[in-house]
């Protein structure tokens, strides 16, 4: 019965996509019924194959050789911010060290890459053929793949240029999208406190859920002569600005990035908590993240729960969309989730493994106010409910489609 609940629920979270779409006239209903079959594929071979798992752990690993180097900057810069272990295996949970500082070096390294045109070039054959996979336009496409371990700030950070010259609904779907993905800096971190082999499932699943989810929320058709990829010097009337300069501007505005984000994630954290304090006054248990836990009651049990073990999984569902994943992932870490029947283990562990939660609106509007004009940012601010709501359904069909395959 618990089975075909989890079925239902997968068919409801698209039915609430479909019913808050912008446009709903220009869903493309092929794709999405491709990518639905992708994803069924997805996780089955996941969740009984160790091959499947071998193959996105060894891709997880190379981007985390490229953050691991990136510690040596800040071990050097900043040694007290770290632990002695810095450098090595072990990695300090502490968000800025680990989630942001890195960006000085990865967005500087990507930015090279697009300055020789290696970024552009790889852009242009990905994209072509996921485009024609899932039928979003090419950009839109490659920057699912990116986000699948470098994270939404980063992604967003070395997506400058291109947001610059995009429409602004695409940068809503670019703000939609980036409430999905997780960072390939706290994957391991991730791993050592729920199950690695459902973290490392979540990672490619999430990336199609979030284009199902925007092609549902944010249907924008884009014309061929539109679907381009942003190159060096086309903003300056083909004038490509030295090597030298052009990196010391990169790493300067990946600077100003990370001072904005770090702003806005402070706020949107201390907002919250002033709520609760509120809340606190009005009645001692009340808190924002038991209102929040009830509202996700009804999608807690259509993931196939009894009463019981939805409303464990509600309650934590509400933490972590009003504080974050880590919060959560400390609470149940160890006895707790192994406690749990596999089911509830499974789905608890994919549902946490995405930045989706308000905190993340912060960031993501932070990022793009230091990356696009006024009127583009003002835009993906006025769609901060629509964000919230990508991230969730996103993370709802994700871990539905595990469930159904761990029992």
């Amino acid at each position: 019965m618990y089975v075909l609940i989890n079925l239902v629920g997968l068919i409801v979270f698209l039915v609430i996509g479909f019913l808050f779409s912008k446009k709903k006239s220009d869903i493309r209903w092929r794709s999405i019924a491709i990518m639905l079959l992708i994803n069924l594929a997805l996780s089955w071979f996941f969740t009984s194959f160790a091959a499947g798992r071998d193959a996105v752990k060894a891709a997880a690993d190379g981007f985390n050789w490229l953050v691991e180097v990136s510690y040596q900057g800040i071990v050097f810069a900043l040694p007290n911010w770290v632990t002695p272990a810095f450098g090595g295996s072990a990695k300090s949970m502490n968000f800025v060290t680990s989630a942001l500082l890195p960006v000085l070096m990865i967005v500087p390294v990507f930015d090279i890459l697009t300055y020789f045109g290696v970024l552009p070039w790889i852009i242009k054959w990905v994209g072509r053929g996921l485009s024609y996979v899932t039928g979003q336009p090419r950009f839109e496409s490659f920057f699912a793949i990116e986000m699948m371990f470098l994270g939404n700030t980063e992604v967003l950070a070395i997506s400058g240029r291109q947001l610059r010259q995009m429409r602004a609904t695409r940068n809503v779907t670019l703000a939609m999208m980036s409430m999905s993905c997780v960072t390939a800096s706290i994957l391991g971190a991730y791993t050592q406190m729920v199950p690695g082999q459902f973290v490392l499932t979540a990672v490619p699943i999430n990336v199609i859920n979030a284009i199902i989810v925007t092609n549902l929320l944010n249907p924008v058709k884009v014309a061929p002569e539109e679907d381009i990829i942003a190159t060096v010097g086309s903003e300056d009337e083909g004038k490509k600005e030295p090597f030298f300069s052009y990196l010391g501007d990169s790493i300067l505005g990946a600077g100003r990035l990370i001072l904005i984000i770090t702003a806005n994630v402070i706020a949107f954290v201390a907002l919250a908590a002033l709520a609760d304090k509120i809340l606190g006054l009005i009645w001692a248990p009340l808190s924002l993240e038991h209102i929040v836990g009830v509202i996700m009651f009804p999608f807690a049990w259509l993931l196939g729960f009894p009463v019981h073990d939805a409303w464990i999984l509600s309650q934590d569902m509400g933490l972590k969309l009003v504080t974050n994943e880590f919060v959560v992932m400390g609470k149940v870490a160890g006895n707790v989730i192994n406690g749990y029947t596999p089911h509830l283990r499974a789905v608890l562990t994919v549902f946490l493994t995405s930045f989706a939660n308000f905190g993340t609106t912060g960031m993501i509007i932070g990022a793009f106010k230091g990356l696009v004009d006024k009127e583009k940012n003002d835009l993906v601010a006025k769609n901060v409910g629509y964000m919230l709501l990508s991230g969730i359904l996103v993370s709802l069909l994700s871990a539905g489609f595990v469930g159904l395959f761990v029992w």
